[in-house]
């Protein structure tokens, strides 16, 4: 890591303002008799919190990381988690606050109350599971395309590839002796991942989930839950599916089979859109070492993440995206029983 990154590292960042008094006293002011206790919960891209009331359950409170979304994306986040409650698919949606909004604002700070809710991450191996998931991202697409989101981003995988990569390179992230190993890789990247993108053919662009993986689902009582849509955007209908999906071609090819037959039977699926599973995988790699990179100069990421300054990490990185060129030249995702 280069003596600018070190820097960055120990500056200071907007969070440092966030104090408990300022937390405290935003979901105060929004009307909710807080009792003092405050408990930080796992989080990176956003600070949350859970904020101890005194006449009921505790509430969940999110403080928006300062300029990534401007306040009219974060509305279409709320917007459109509570059209997806509206019509009872199962997500944790922002409440409803006395003043009838949804956004508060608590000093500099842009934040939303969720309520409490409990579960643990579902088991994506098990047939029953992906049934009822394909079902429920079914009718979550559903509601996606009934219009479109006005200002939030949309999925754009080879100049997103192209735009990380040159992030991380043109601020000292790859060290020296790798570059050239680097530079030769990510232009053969893009090419494949081109080449999948071009079979894939045209395709639909409806509002997502985002970032659909089982830590973003929650299982309670066999009921699910989907929570977090602070990455939702428009795109792909695969981009909610593939993050399901684990093991190896086999395994991943009978797991997409049952997301798919509870998936088409409430909306049909674009069956070329499993050209992309490949270059959304490409991209998602490497929007991680971007999102850390970017990140670098909030002090929760050096402590948390030690690892991704290390020169160990880098040679890491080179390897899997040599394997992730192979994985891009070979066999498409199947559906059991298609070829």
């Amino acid at each position: 890591m280069s003596s600018d990154n070190q820097a960055a590292s120990t500056s200071s960042h907007p969070y440092d303002s966030l104090k408990p008094d300022i937390i405290l006293d935003a979901v105060e002011d929004e009307g909710f008799p807080v009792s003092g206790r405050l408990f930080a919960l796992n989080s990176y891209e956003n600070r949350v919190y859970q904020v101890g009331l005194d006449d009921r359950p505790p509430v969940i409170v999110k403080f928006y990381r300062p300029g990534r979304w401007t306040e009219a994306q974060i509305r279409e986040e709320h917007a459109f988690t509570l059209q997806l409650e509206d019509a009872d698919v199962p997500v944790v949606a922002p409440m409803r606050l006395p003043s009838g909004d949804t956004l508060g604002r608590g000093g500099d700070f842009l934040f939303a109350v969720f309520p409490q809710r409990g579960g643990q991450a579902p088991d994506t191996s098990t047939p029953d599971t992906l049934y009822r998931l394909g079902q429920w991202l079914g009718q979550l697409h559903n509601i996606g395309a009934s219009q479109p989101f006005q200002h939030r981003p949309a999925m754009s995988i080879l100049p997103a590839i192209t735009d990380f990569s040159a992030y991380l390179t043109d601020n000292g992230w790859v060290p020296d002796d790798l570059r050239p190993a680097w530079d030769s890789l990510i232009p053969d990247l893009i090419d494949a991942c081109a080449r999948l993108v071009d079979e894939a053919g045209e395709l639909t662009s409806i509002r997502l989930h985002g970032d659909c993986h089982a830590g973003n689902i929650l299982v309670r009582e066999e009921q699910l839950l989907f929570v977090d849509l602070d990455d939702c955007r428009s795109g792909p209908a695969i981009q909610d599916l593939w993050l399901l999906l684990n093991g190896d071609g086999h395994e991943r090819s009978l797991q997409f089979g049952e997301l798919l037959e509870g998936y088409e039977m409430f909306r049909d699926f674009n069956r070329r859109e499993r050209y992309l599973v490949e270059p959304l995988r490409c991209y998602r790699q490497l929007s991680h070492c971007a999102w850390l990179a970017q990140r670098w100069d909030d002090p929760a990421f050096p402590r948390f993440f030690p690892w991704f300054a290390q020169p160990r990490f880098w040679s890491d990185q080179v390897l899997s995206l040599r394997e992730q060129l192979a994985a891009l030249q070979g066999p498409v995702l199947t559906i059991p029983g298609q070829y």
